[in-house]
């Protein structure tokens, strides 16, 4: 019941079904009234945790409890404690009915055995995942003993697996023998809250059944004990990339939930009003968190240690309030990847509205420490420093846009090659060149305070000096190749005529192209590539020879080949790269033969394969 409600459906259509939880004080049997006082204690935690964090939709999760008590009169303290007194009791059955050595155990004790394991280790899950809930509200110091009670869950999902055949099983359905939606069994009526629903049509729910909700619950745990490591990740760069990479797991709404409170636990729903009281793990101020993030990432010279910049009473003023002024939008893009991934879409286009103020602001705040640095002892220039760091972040945005079109199939197969295009000639391009003088300005830094310090020329050649954000670039110019790959694909596939182009009465490509880029208006940098400008850059007649389909296949080809081999080079490598470099390496493989001639007279269509990477599909030429 209770994960068909964390798929989001309404409690009285799910947990509020068990009768026994309408009024549990009434209950004489100490497991059962432990047991049901325990669940209400669960729903409560988690619709708390859930709508603290803010980042569910509709369709999520329904935190309406419908007037019920849900045992606010009973401590945290004293459900433990009834629920340990309820094990202990079934641990003494579980022994009672065990096997005794010179004794026959017979199928009625073996039975009886098994019914008693099978209540303790539901009655001791419940138990450890409340008491791991209930931490995760403590202070992240908590975070052992989290991944204690968790574990201990995860024991014991195999003993919960195995039993899921006993007890009272739902009654078949007449028709097709198949099992009811709702479990017909003694203590839950299905239409015991009827009145309790609005007057529309009534949501169409189907109870999750054991196996199911086992499976679920497997899922949660090991999800759990994922987020913990966030703890790990001590720099908001790193931090984000962890977000990130959880949220393409699609997880449920619970933990992206516990998650952003891990995070960002003194937060509340409205929290993006006030910016100067939030504090990552609830330790380090946003403001400090970002300060270190922009040091290094471009190590500005303002937040180089003794820089005279922070001596001027306005310099620090102006640095203070540009971070604080960062908070709101940079917690805004942690919030978003806590939202499903079909909201995150929408949300990111209004993020960068925000991201293209900050860019505006950060302009002004280097080109004033710029000057100011000209007038010191030691002048350097400041230029471009705050401007390249939400550079950086707002091309991320653009990026995740662009490629959660691919995820959420919202791209026709005839949008296919300006999509690539915008990628391939203007996102990742812009991305790689941001990268690129962010390393340069790192290694510049590095030089300068290594003069500083008097050490000699020689000794400091003898170091090799390693790029800051090596790994980066060659990620991103490896993703720049594959997409160019595609593009080039794709026009010789509409030159050999194998392309449906969409010939629709009431659309033109113009239309579509604007729509799928509209959010990117916001941006001043990198400037948006209007339609006319798009179709100038691709026109094939600026040619002297029309190439042939052929010879963009062959291009093509280099791409991925190119793509392949940068794949490769980026260490460490994970699982992600990995299964890049299997596309990037079928493709060109794919485009080497049909540049050798391969079913030239074929017409039939291309098939872009998405099974193995969710933006990035496989190439199949049927």
């Amino acid at each position: 019941m209770q994960v068909t409600w964390l798929e989001g459906h309404s409690l009285a259509q799910t947990v509020f079904t068990n009768l026994y939880l309408h009024h549990p004080n009434l209950i004489e049997d100490n497991c059962i009234k432990a047991f049901s006082t325990c669940v209400l204690k669960l729903v409560d935690i988690i619709r708390e945790y859930i709508s603290r964090a803010g980042v569910f939709e509709e369709e999520d999760f329904q935190p309406i409890i419908y007037g019920y008590e849900l045992a606010n009169d009973v401590s945290d303290m004293k459900v433990t404690v009834m629920m340990r007194d309820a094990e202990d009791e079934l641990q003494r059955k579980v022994k009672n009915t065990r096997s005794k050595q010179g004794e026959q155990w017979d199928l009625e004790a073996q039975n009886q055995h098994r019914h008693a394991l099978a209540l303790f280790s539901r009655m001791k899950f419940c138990r450890l995942f409340y008491q791991a809930l209930l931490a995760f509200g403590k202070k992240t110091s908590a975070i052992d003993e989290i991944q204690k009670f968790l574990l201990h869950c995860g024991e014991l999902i195999p003993t919960l697996d195995s039993t899921t055949d006993l007890g009272i099983q739902p009654e078949a359905k007449e028709e097709n023998g198949n099992k009811a939606d709702y479990p017909t069994i003694m203590g839950f009526e299905p239409l015991v809250n009827q009145r309790l629903l609005p007057p529309t049509f009534p949501r169409y729910t189907k109870i999750k059944s054991r196996e199911e909700a086992v499976d679920y619950f497997e899922g949660l745990i090991n999800r759990l004990r994922l987020i913990c490591n966030v703890v790990n990740y001590g720099t908001f760069h790193a931090a984000l990339d962890f977000f990130g990479e959880f949220s393409k797991l699609s997880p449920c709404v619970l933990s992206r939930s516990l998650l952003q409170l891990l995070y960002l636990p003194n937060t509340e729903v409205n929290y993006l009003l006030v910016s100067l009281t939030i504090k990552t793990f609830g330790t380090e101020l946003m403001t400090d968190v970002l300060r270190d993030g922009a040091r290094a990432f471009i190590s500005p010279p303002v937040f180089v240690q003794k820089s005279r910049l922070m001596l001027n009473a306005q310099a620090k003023e102006y640095v203070d309030t540009f971070l604080n002024r960062c908070v709101r939008p940079f917690c805004f893009l942690i919030k978003i990847s806590g939202h499903n991934r079909a909201r995150q879409r929408d949300k990111l286009s209004h993020i960068l509205e925000d991201l293209a103020n900050l860019q505006d602001e950060a302009d002004k705040v280097d080109a004033f420490l710029h000057n100011l640095s000209l007038k010191c002892e030691y002048p350097r220039q400041h230029l471009a420093c705050f401007g390249t760091w939400i550079l950086y972040h707002t091309l991320r945005v653009m990026i995740h846009y662009v490629l959660t079109g691919f995820e959420l199939e919202l791209y026709s197969t005839h949008e296919y090659h300006y999509v690539f295009w915008y990628l391939f000639e203007f996102l990742y391009g812009w991305m790689v060149s941001a990268l690129s003088r962010a390393d340069s300005f790192l290694l510049e830094q590095e030089t300068y305070i290594e003069q500083q310090k008097g050490r000699s020329a020689k000794k400091k050649n003898k170091k090799k000096k390693l790029r800051p954000h090596g790994r980066e670039i060659t990620l991103y110019q490896a993703y720049q190749n594959l997409c160019g790959g595609y593009y080039k694909a794709l026009i010789g596939f509409s030159l050999s005529e194998k392309l449906n182009k969409g010939e629709f009465v009431f659309d033109c490509e113009q239309v579509r192209y604007e729509h799928r880029f509209a959010p990117f208006g916001s941006v001043m940098t990198p400037p948006p590539v209007q339609y006319k400008q798009f179709r100038e850059m691709t026109d094939l007649s600026r040619y002297e020879i029309r190439p042939s389909a052929e010879e963009m296949y062959l291009t093509s080809y280099k791409y991925f080949h190119q793509a392949k081999c940068l794949f490769e080079n980026v260490i460490p490598t994970n699982e992600e790269v990995g299964t890049l470099v299997k596309v990037a390496k079928t493709n060109f493989v794919v485009m080497k033969l049909l540049s050798g001639g391969h079913k030239k007279d074929s017409k039939d269509p291309p098939d872009f394969d998405f099974s193995l990477h969710r933006n990035f599909p496989v190439i199949k030429i049927t």
